[in-house]
């Protein structure tokens, strides 16, 4: 069984990670101010699949086959690295977008919704990190079994960040209208999103050649 701490300290960095920028985010924001929250709802199941699937791979050997073969952790890394650059790069460039401007995207039925929900998570690197990296921080062998362990913390991440992947669903058409009648407030908006998907990118980029070196 878990400890609270250890509950607390998920919850708090998955609420930390949730809040910002990064795939999931711009992939459910853009659907809920392009094609309304039930598409961004749906899309948000696939997202807690993508979730569901992590925590499972993770608890029954995932990092035991990054360790045994190193470079498909690095190559993911690296993956990511450049897929948030570009996010930062579509933002920040001139004409760029900001998170809660809408975009011209085809209407796509729930089956797609939901199943690029689930790929834009699987391909999250910030996912992996949390699954790989942060999370078996938080577990205690001296507090029973480990695998369980990690299950009932998979399900507190899970559960923090639906709620709050929900939260910004249901306000993301609000926001875009506030941001529609404040020019300025949007510019920021873009340039504060940016900045931190580009420093993102430049913290997965500096770790790529740790990792290959290790």
């Amino acid at each position: 069984m878990i400890s609270a701490a250890a509950a607390g300290g998920m919850a708090l960095v998955e609420l930390g990670m949730a809040l910002t920028p990064g795939p999931n985010m711009v992939y459910l924001v853009s659907r809920s101010v392009s094609q309304g929250r039930t598409a961004g709802l749906v899309s948000l199941v696939g997202t807690a699949v993508g979730f569901l699937v992590y925590m499972t791979l993770a608890n029954v050997g995932l990092a035991v086959v990054f360790v045994a073969v190193p470079w498909l952790y690095i190559g993911f890394k690296a993956v990511g690295a450049a897929y948030l650059a570009y996010l930062a790069w579509q933002t920040l460039r001139q004409g760029g977008r900001g998170l809660f401007e809408p975009r011209d995207l085809q209407r796509d039925s729930h089956w797609k919704l939901l199943r690029m929900g689930l790929i834009t998570n699987l391909l999250n690197p910030k996912v992996a990190i949390l699954y790989l990296a942060l999370i078996p921080q938080f577990i205690d062998p001296a507090r029973g079994h480990t695998t369980a362990q990690g299950f009932a913390l998979g399900a507190i991440q899970i559960a923090v960040g639906i709620t709050v992947n929900a939260l910004i669903i249901l306000a993301a058409g609000s926001v875009a209208h506030l941001l529609k009648r404040r020019p300025t407030w949007a510019t920021w908006q873009r340039r504060i999103t940016g900045s931190l998907l580009g420093a993102a990118a430049l913290v997965l980029a500096r770790e790529v050649p740790a990792h290959a070196r290790a």
